[in-house]
């Protein structure tokens, strides 16, 4: 219910809401202590009415950041790329599901993520405790259990529309809480900084 109601929502944006959501997305992430001291980002490139990420993803790599970007398998697990620029981009339609931009070139296999010190989600919403409402695919819930299973803490950080941090989403008992939200008017935290940070 909650997940078609943020769809529809998302699907009467213009391509003008969102290529000016995606330039003030990228100024407030690029804010995040956690994403200037990066050195390794995993992050996505966003489809439809999702929150663009183009402009983030161009901008980290203007700071020789290495960004790994998802490859969907068959299982619907991720697989990871190294990301070198708009030309490095292939479009990959997966089924009936729509078509997604993936990083062409070598794949890195599911547990590269965990090199990552900052991990980009996509999602639907978030509440006010810092769950998050993913997609329905389960992707990113395997990649963030095998996160956990590696020890590996990277800054889990999720980019959204103002209107889509709410007070509560349904939870599972596997979900865990992101670290904070980005949206174009800001950075909502749900737990402090690391130190050194």
């Amino acid at each position: 219910m909650l997940r078609r109601r943020l769809r529809e929502m998302r699907s009467r944006l213009t391509s003008d809401d969102v290529r000016e959501a995606a330039a003030a997305l990228a100024e407030r992430a690029l804010e995040l202590p956690e994403l200037a001291h990066a050195r390794t980002v995993a992050a996505y490139v966003s489809v439809g009415g999702e929150p663009g990420t183009m402009p983030l993803l161009e901008a980290l790599r203007a700071r020789d950041v290495r960004v790994l970007l998802p490859a969907l398998r068959t299982d619907n697990d991720l697989d990871w790329g190294a990301y070198a620029g708009p030309d490095s981009l292939v479009r990959v339609r997966h089924g009936g599901k729509m078509a997604l931009l993936e990083p062409a070139g070598v794949r890195l296999g599911p547990e590269a993520v965990g090199r990552a010190d900052a991990v980009l989600l996509p999602g639907l919403a978030v509440d006010a405790r810092g769950m998050r409402l993913g997609r329905g695919g389960g992707s990113y819930d395997r990649v963030l259990a095998r996160l956990e299973r590696a020890g590996a803490d990277p800054a889990l950080v999720v980019l959204l529309y103002d209107t889509e941090v709410v007070e509560r989403v349904p939870e599972e008992p596997h979900d865990r809480p992101v670290h904070a939200v980005v949206t174009p008017s800001g950075v909502r935290r749900f737990r402090e900084s690391p130190p050194g940070h």
